[in-house]
């Protein structure tokens, strides 16, 4: 249908995410998709038992608007007894319509027009258009490769009295990689003594590797006391698709956060809530979900092995980076589109996190997938590019 009203685009030259054309693309191609990030294979069906159970007992009206009371307390026990930080139920914790859009609102509550948000490259792609829809600028310090780890004194370098805000992710979407220890204090010695907030998206916080621990913004008392801190119930049950996460952090920040929440989700699908508050209960559901997606990445590295990909570490998420300078000189996004139209597999070209484009030739597979899923597109890769 057309229309007789002008618009004046706010994101002119902003097209449709890079997942949902590769997933669109591997569709149409009856490609295998290790492209978007999300399992092919089901929760545990006490996790569904659960919702239908609350669904039949009536509790299907509007939750309040931080979230269910229960769905709070299981967070906060659970945060305390990772991080050992104990959190207010009632004033520092809310429940969001999933990780993103709590990423959005944590942007919208503290950025003003003009202010400047530090991010670190490659960068996930919902950051940066969120500081910008509110009229905030992101600045970037690029992750330092191959290993993909902060340049603190670039960081420190770009803080300017505009600077607002700092977002960090780990473990890392799309490299993998992770902070430690000594890289939140850095980062707590470059905010000391200013008014910059720290976004902390740790969705993959149970999804780390070769006994490695989380090094948890929660855990860093400094920190801590500056941060939003974001996490996923999607990404650890396996339930993508119910979008439900959570933040939490200091009663201040929280106030502002939910200001903004109350007026743009409002809450969050009660009976799911509950669902989830019952499902956390037993700890081994989170606390045993390194081991199994590290049992998928070796054997996704393995399956790997005889191809020319050189794959990048992967310390945590469910994503493998691959060189693929071995098989092809196009740059990567016109190799992503090859590789899924003509070998049948779909990948996410690394250089959409740059803000410049800037290739590195790397591409990155998902492997939260059934073993008959990746067996077959490692089969494909084999046949195509066998050593």
């Amino acid at each position: 249908m057309d229309t007789p009203i002008h618009i004046d685009s706010r994101f002119p030259a902003m097209g449709t995410t890079i997942f949902t054309v590769m997933s669109k693309l591997a569709a149409d191609c009856g490609a295998v998709n290790l492209s978007q990030g999300f399992p092919d294979f089901q929760a545990e069906p006490a996790l569904f038992d659960a919702m239908h159970r609350y669904m039949l007992a009536g509790r299907n009206q509007y939750a309040p608007m931080a979230g269910l009371p229960e769905l709070r307390q299981a967070i906060v026990d659970k945060v305390a007894a990772l991080y050992g930080t104990r959190f207010d139920v009632d004033r520092e914790v809310t429940v969001t319509a999933g990780a993103t859009q709590a990423i959005f609102t944590a942007i919208a509550a503290f950025v003003r027009p003009g202010d400047e948000v530090i991010v670190l490259e490659p960068v996930y792609d919902s950051y940066v258009p969120a500081i910008e829809t509110v009229g905030g600028k992101a600045v970037f310090s690029r992750l330092r490769f191959p290993d993909y780890t902060p340049d603190w004194d670039e960081v420190r370098s770009l803080v300017t009295p505009r600077t607002r805000m700092i977002i960090v992710n780990s473990p890392h979407n799309p490299t993998g990689s992770l902070l430690t220890a000594a890289d939140l204090d850095r980062l707590a010695t470059i905010v000391r003594g200013t008014d910059i907030a720290i976004l902390s998206d740790e969705v993959y916080e149970h999804i780390v590797y070769d006994g490695e621990a989380h090094a948890s913004l929660c855990g860093h008392p400094e920190l801590a006391a500056r941060s939003i801190v974001v996490s996923s119930f999607g990404k650890t049950y396996h339930i993508t698709g119910w979008k439900i996460g959570y933040v939490v952090g200091p009663e201040a920040l929280m106030a502002e956060f939910r200001k903004v929440h109350q007026f743009n989700v409002f809450t969050v699908h009660a009976p799911s809530q509950l669902a989830i508050a019952e499902y956390m209960q037993d700890a081994s559901r989170h606390l045993g979900l390194a081991a199994f997606y590290q049992e998928k990445r070796d054997f996704f590295r393995a399956l790997m092995r005889d191809t020319p990909f050189e794959l990048l570490p992967c310390r945590g998420t469910y994503f493998q980076l691959a060189r693929y300078g071995q098989i092809s000189e196009l740059p990567d996004t016109d190799f992503a589109q090859w590789l899924t139209r003509e070998v049948g597999v779909a990948v996410i070209p690394v250089s959409v996190f740059h803000a410049d484009g800037h290739d590195e030739k790397v591409v990155r597979f998902c492997f939260a997938k059934r073993e008959e899923t990746l067996v077959a597109a490692a089969e494909r890769l084999r046949a195509a590019f066998a050593k």
